[in-house]
């Protein structure tokens, strides 16, 4: 891989080298010369394939959960975010001690190893949010809960220049990996002046459906704002909100 310079940049392929742009800027590549049949036939192959295989279902997990949280991911920016959480999904499916290379899966996986990602890096929630909180999950009745004791804003909240208000954003999800399908419900607070007037209590219960077989997730994330003459907009596009998951219930125990 090679860094494109000048002031032209190039995208697409001449001859066996394949212009294109990335998070990294405008790189180019060689063409590679695997030819298709014999990835999929030639036994020297068979580790790439199985590993293939595990990246594609990993990849696919990481879209499901994505899309069940859209509308809270669509409040944070992170462009390599796609690519840290198929990093750890493949660590989920590596987890699985019962299906065999290149058939592992999310199901027999470790969904807990995804407690505590952030889906963003540019601002996590363990460095915005001080004040302590707690969060529950009953799989049983299927009610999700945030508690968040009053606190003092500018001093446990630390948050972008130009803030002067912030929501906290909260969502819950069962989420079924093999059919690619998904329950969800999401939440937020009132708007919070960023000052040093002490917060009401905040105890907020999502419902998803009772009893699932499914893993579940509890997100929470703060998103930042501005007020001027009275109406309050959303901070640089949410470029330092964060949201995190905060809490897994695996796969129930038969």
């Amino acid at each position: 891989m090679a860094r494109q310079k000048g002031l032209i940049k190039l995208k697409g392929t001449l001859g066996d080298i394949t212009f294109y742009q990335s998070g990294d800027g405008f790189l180019a590549r060689e063409k590679g010369s695997l030819d298709k049949k014999r990835f999929l036939n030639d036994p020297g192959f068979q580790r790439t394939r199985e590993n293939a295989s595990e990246f594609g279902r990993a990849g696919k997990a990481g879209r499901v959960l994505r899309t069940a949280f859209r509308p809270l991911l669509l409040k944070t920016a992170d462009s390599r975010m796609v690519s840290r959480l198929t990093q750890m999904m493949i660590k989920v499916l590596q987890a699985d001690a019962v299906s065999v290379r290149g058939q592992r899966n999310v199901i027999d996986g470790e969904t807990a190893l995804l407690s505590g990602f952030e889906f963003n890096t540019r601002g996590t929630l363990g460095t915005s949010l001080y004040a302590p909180f707690t969060t529950t999950i009953d799989r049983v009745t299927g009610a999700f809960t945030l508690n968040l004791l009053p606190f003092v804003p500018n001093q446990m909240v630390t948050v972008p220049e130009g803030t002067t208000h912030f929501k906290v954003n909260y969502g819950a999800a069962s989420i079924d990996f093999e059919a690619e399908q998904y329950e969800v419900a999401l939440g937020e607070s009132a708007l919070i002046p960023w000052n040093g007037i002490p917060t009401a209590d905040l105890s907020e219960t999502l419902t998803l459906t009772a009893n699932s077989t499914h893993p579940l997730f509890m997100v929470v994330g703060i998103a930042f704002y501005q007020e001027v003459n009275g109406q309050s907009y959303p901070l640089r596009n949410g470029a330092f909100n964060p949201l995190s998951i905060v809490q897994v219930d695996g796969v129930p125990t038969p």
